[in-house]
């Protein structure tokens, strides 16, 4: 399973994301607002399940606000971080 599709898995299934499946998330989806429609909360929690999932943790928002973009722009931080 690629980061990318363990990320989806993630969203849908830990963050309890209903009437969507991971297939059906675009990698350059907008996490917050208009695109999944995460919030802070959510935020909060995505960050505390990639540290477990992924052992990488992200230390504040100004790291945090790039790296949550998308699948793609999360991806490329954990594998930037796990290298």
């Amino acid at each position: 399973m690629t980061t990318k599709e363990k990320l989806k898995q993630i969203l849908v299934e830990d963050l309890n994301l209903e009437d969507i499946t991971p297939e059906e998330i675009e990698d350059d989806e907008p996490l917050f607002g208009e695109g999944l429609g995460l919030d802070s909360l959510d935020a909060v929690e995505l960050v505390v399940l990639v540290q477990k999932h992924f052992g990488v943790e992200i230390k504040d928002m100004e790291e945090g606000r790039p790296a949550l973009q998308s699948i793609n722009t999360l991806a490329a931080f954990i594998e930037d971080k796990q290298e």
